[in-house]
C-alpha cells in the first residue's frame, strides 16, 4: 500500500515538473516575440593599464553567452538588441600584506561600461557599469594561463550580469 501511494506521488511529481517546463525558463530569459536579433559592437578600451586583446575576448564571450542562453540570432548590424561599450578599468592592486609589508595577494579588477539599446522599446534601453575581480597570489605573474583564468572568471560574471539585466530582467 505504501509503495503504491509512493509510486503515484512520484508519477504525479514527474508529471507536474514536466508540465511546468512550458511556463518557466530554466535560464530565466524572457524575450518579446518581436525581438529576433542582437548585435555586439566592438568594445573600446579606455582603461589606463593596457592588456591587448581583452576587449575582443570580452565581445566574443558576451556573444557566446547570449547565443547559449537565448534564441536570438547574432547579426553585425541593425540588431533588435544592441550591446555597445568600453572597458573603462583594468586595475591590479595589492590585497593582503605579509609581515614584511609586501603583498601576498593581488586583485585584478575589470570594469566595463555597457550601453544596451532595445530598438523596439526605447524605455528598456540603458547604460550601466559592470565590474568584477579576481584575486591571485602575488608570487604569480599575471600572464599566460594565470591571466586566462582570471579573465575567464571575470568575464563569466560580468557577461552573466549583463544577460540577467537585458534578457532575464532580474
Amino acid at each position: 500500500m505504501i509503495f503504491k501511494n509512493l509510486r503515484f506521488l512520484i508519477i504525479g511529481l514527474a508529471f507536474l515538473s514536466l508540465s511546468s517546463c512550458g511556463l518557466y525558463s530554466l535560464s530565466g530569459v524572457t524575450i518579446p516575440a518581436d525581438i529576433k536579433t542582437y548585435q555586439v559592437d566592438y568594445f573600446g578600451y579606455q582603461a589606463t593599464l593596457v592588456e591587448p586583446g581583452i576587449e575582443r575576448d570580452f565581445k566574443i564571450k558576451l556573444e557566446e553567452l547570449i547565443q547559449d542562453q537565448s534564441s536570438l540570432n547574432l547579426v553585425t548590424k541593425n540588431g533588435d538588441y544592441i550591446y555597445q561599450g568600453e572597458i573603462t578599468r583594468y586595475y591590479i592592486a595589492p590585497m593582503t600584506a605579509t609581515a614584511n609589508s609586501t603583498a601576498s595577494q593581488n586583485r585584478l579588477t575589470i570594469e566595463i561600461n555597457v550601453r544596451f539599446t532595445d530598438t523596439k522599446r526605447d524605455e528598456e534601453s540603458f547604460e550601466k557599469k559592470y565590474s568584477f575581480f579576481y584575486d591571485y597570489s602575488a608570487n604569480v605573474q599575471l600572464q599566460g594561463a594565470a591571466l586566462e583564468t582570471a579573465l575567464e572568471v571575470i568575464y563569466e560574471q560580468i557577461t552573466q550580469d549583463i544577460v540577467n539585466d537585458t534578457l532575464a530582467k532580474w
